[in-house]
């Protein structure tokens, strides 16, 4: 791997984590592609031939990440742990729960109602959304 490459990697990874720290802050493209060195569209190219989807799309599914734990952990209303996830309107992160999961936020808390006692890591892998549905045509 050249070094150029590498230097690539490292700053998309960078954007990348500043997006898992501040998943539920409005990020905009333009301030994560200046934290990677690289204009807007030359961000939004390299961060999805490095990660395999937009950064829009990674921070959407970051936060219906958070708000599945939020849903199986806590007895908070949907649309707090939406705003709490970072999304700003009940309906766009009900459609891209709905998109991500499977199934709506409201659905996926009573399924788990009834959940068996597992080790926390076949947990965590079991409920981590994929991309999926997005490789049949579905992306966004």
């Amino acid at each position: 791997m050249s070094r150029a490459v590498e230097e690539s990697n490292r700053r998309m990874l960078r954007a990348r984590d500043a997006m898992d720290r501040a998943y539920a802050q409005p990020l905009d493209v333009a301030a994560l592609a200046r934290m990677a060195y690289v204009s807007e569209a030359h961000f939004i190219r390299t961060f999805r031939a490095t990660f395999g989807e937009t950064p829009h799309r990674y921070l959407q599914r970051r936060r219906v990440e958070r708000s599945m734990f939020m849903l199986r952990e806590s007895d908070r209303s949907v649309t707090d742990i939406c705003l709490a996830a970072g999304f700003t309107s009940l309906g766009t992160f009900s459609r891209t729960f709905r998109d991500i999961v499977g199934q709506s936020p409201s659905e996926y808390r009573a399924a788990g109602a009834g959940a068996v006692a597992a080790p926390t890591c076949f947990a965590m892998a079991w409920t981590r959304p994929s991309s999926f549905g997005e490789a049949r045509g579905r992306a966004r």
